[in-house]
Formats: C-alpha cells, structure tokens, sequence
C-alpha cells in the first residue's frame, strides 16, 4: 500500500487535477525576442559595438515563472504580496513581467540573463517557454521555427552582427526529454493511480537520453557556426551550457506528509517520496552528468545548476509558504513555483519552474561563471536563510 489517504474528502480536488493534461514546461512563443539594456549600433560585431549576453533555450532560462514570489494559498489581491501581475483590485496584467510573451514565450524580466547584472552592456533573451532542440538548429541545418519565430539559432546571426557578442548561456533538453510529461504523469500517480511513475518514467529517458545529448551537442554546434559565419573567433566569447535544477525536495526534506492530500492542496507538490527522491537523486544529476559530457566535447563552459534550490524547492522543510504574517522574501520563500492544480492564480505552464526568486539566483550563478576561466565548469549553490547575493561556486569533478 503505498499511502492511505482520505478519499471521500478530496473528490474535488481529483476532478481539478486532471487539468494537469494541459500542463506544459513549454508553450508559444510570440513574435520578436526581447532585448533588454539597449540596441546595437551599425558598426558592430566582433570586438565592437555594445557587447552583449545572450540566452538560448527553453523555460528554464527564459524566465516562465517569474511572476511570482514564492507561493501563497491567498488567492485575491496580490496574493499576499506574490503575484508580480497584480495591478489593483482584481486586476492582474502578466505583462507587467512577460512583456508582449505573456501566456507565451514568458521572457521575464527577471529571466536569468537580466539578472545576471553587469556582465555585458546588452542582455538579449532568445530563449522560449517551449523549445526543443530543433527550435535553436539554423533553418538550413534542421531547424524548426517555432509559433512563428525563426530558429534561435538564425535570430543570433542578427544579434552577433549588431553587438559584440561575449556570452551565449544555453539551457536545453528538458523538452525533448519530456520534463513536462514526466511531471505530469508523476502527479497522476500521486493524486489518482495510487502508484510510483519513477520505474516506467526512468525507462523512457533512458531510451531518449542518447538522441537528446546527440542533438544538445549539435545546438552548440549550430551555434558556434553561427557565430563564425558572423567573423567571431571561438575564443573571443564563451557557450555556457547549463544543466537543470530540481524544482522538488527529497522525500525526506518535504514539510508535507505522503499520507494525506496536503503535498496537493496546500503545497502544491503532488509526489510520493520515492519518485521525489528519484527525480532529485537520480533524474536530475543524471541529466547534469550528460550535459558536462557535451560542454566537455564541445568546448564549452558547464554550469551545474542541479543543486541551485537545494532548501528552496516547492514544500522544502527549509522553506515556507508566504501569508500574512510570513512575507514574500528570497530568504525564507520558495524559489520555484508550485503546482496550481486548481487554477485559481496564473497559468498552470509556469509550474515546476525557478519563480522570480529562483530566477535572481540563477542569474548570480551566471555571472559566478562567467567572472571564472571559460575552460573551468562550477556547480553553483546556495546559502542557507540566504537571498541570491549567497550564491556561491563549486568546481565541478
């Protein structure tokens, strides 16, 4: 028996879950990238110009759950002081935060590149709620437009040839390993199956997983040839291939009980212990593992991200929901956003992603690297009862 759970109070709540099949780690993308900081002048390009940070990629680096500041079962007004979309009374405007991407793409302004500080003049996010690999392949090689944008891959030739391009921080994969299903199918075994996803869920990404790593090398590619079709030498700016971070707590670092429907309808973290401890000791180093493999055979610089929200997870114990007596902070909310079964606040897409919190501390860990040797890979961390300023670095073995 894997919990015992009382069934006749929670009906509803199986009913609203079912919602989940639309959950999506990804979803459209509107037309134009944003570009924050400034534009780039005509006589521009390598070694002139504004010099320029780029991210590439899908929901991870994009910024999709940016709007909000950890997470509260207050659903009115600002949601106790989490929902970056509020306006007034029961007025919300996601593009206070996403821009024209809102209920899209969902480029934050808070997305990793723009909080990354300092380290270019210009900050352009080409990254998209959604992408997969082909979406970064060059048209001529491949590569596939996405809900009418061009390949990112084709969108940097214009970046780097009106900036002076010094940073490219690629996060991708997740989509085509299925992030989105596998989450999903996972919170069905919770709320409705009464079973474990980890065993047939494993099984899948392993059969994925060599193809996956085969066309992340080949987006790396496309980019370099890309930036050489532009006159850049591969030493006059740095890929940052980044790994992904967990989003849930091990079994034994979650403040809710396996045995009733608190993980659902007050923390929003559907899991069993054993697939929380599967998805956070197995699948996700699993990924980072193979990520360094293509940054180490491709040239570029590994971030390992995988333990960033170590104590920050939805329902960590290190952690708390936001209320009334506990405000939104970076130093005692969570850093990723919760599952909102119900739909009673936002989009359900902006689940299981780094929230605005979540997003600080990336961008730290951004330019952590970036002030490194583009041949060195860190892990990046952070410090306990600490915000973003207490990321730190760890090589990585």
């Amino acid at each position: 028996m894997i919990g015992f759970r009382n069934d006749s109070t929670n009906r509803a709540a199986r009913s609203r879950v079912r919602r989940l099949a639309g959950f999506a780690m990804a979803l459209p993308l509107t037309a134009g990238a944003l570009v924050a900081g400034g534009a780039g002048t005509a006589v521009a390009g390598p070694g002139n110009g504004p010099t320029a940070a780029v991210s590439m990629g899908d929901s991870y680096i994009s910024g999709e759950a940016g709007r909000w500041k950890g997470n509260s079962l207050t659903n009115s007004g600002s949601r106790t002081g989490t929902d970056r979309g509020w306006v007034s009374g029961s007025t919300y405007d996601p593009g206070k935060v996403y821009g024209a991407t809102a209920g899209g793409c969902h480029r934050s302004d808070s997305a990793e590149v723009r909080s990354a500080g300092a380290i270019a003049d210009v900050a352009v996010n080409l990254a998209c709620s959604g992408a997969t690999s082909q979406n970064v392949f060059r048209a001529s090689h491949g590569g596939v437009a996405f809900k009418g944008e061009a390949p990112q891959a084709d969108q940097l030739a214009a970046v780097a040839a009106s900036n002076n391009v010094k940073v490219i921080a690629l996060s991708i994969g997740g989509n085509d390993l299925g992030f989105a299903d596998i989450i999903k199918e996972c919170a069905y075994d919770f709320i409705l199956w009464n079973s474990y996803c980890h065993d047939d869920q494993q099984e899948g990404v392993n059969a994925k997983m060599d193809a996956v790593m085969a066309d992340v090398g080949k987006s790396v590619d496309e980019v370099r040839a890309v930036m050489r079709g532009a006159g850049y030498a591969d030493s006059s700016y740095r890929i940052v291939l980044q790994s992904y971070p967990s989003p849930i707590p091990r079994g034994a670092e979650n403040r809710y009980t396996q045995s009733d429907w608190s993980r659902l309808n007050t923390g929003g973290c559907p899991f069993w212990n054993k697939d929380s401890d599967w998805a956070r000791d197995s699948l996700v180093p699993q990924i980072a593992g193979r990520l360094k493999a293509v940054a180490a055979a491709k040239g570029a610089q590994f971030l390992d991200l995988k333990d960033m929200m170590q104590g920050r997870e939805v329902c960590a114990k290190a952690s708390k929901l936001v209320t009334s007596s506990v405000p939104a902070s970076a130093k005692t909310s969570e850093w990723a956003r919760w599952i909102d079964s119900s739909e009673t606040q936002g989009l359900i897409q902006e689940s299981m992603h780094p929230n605005h919190f979540g997003q600080l501390a990336a961008g730290r860990c951004l330019a952590l690297v970036v002030a490194q040797p583009a041949s060195s890979g860190f892990g990046c961390k952070n410090t306990a009862g600490a915000d973003q300023t207490g990321m730190y670095l760890t090589p990585t073995s």
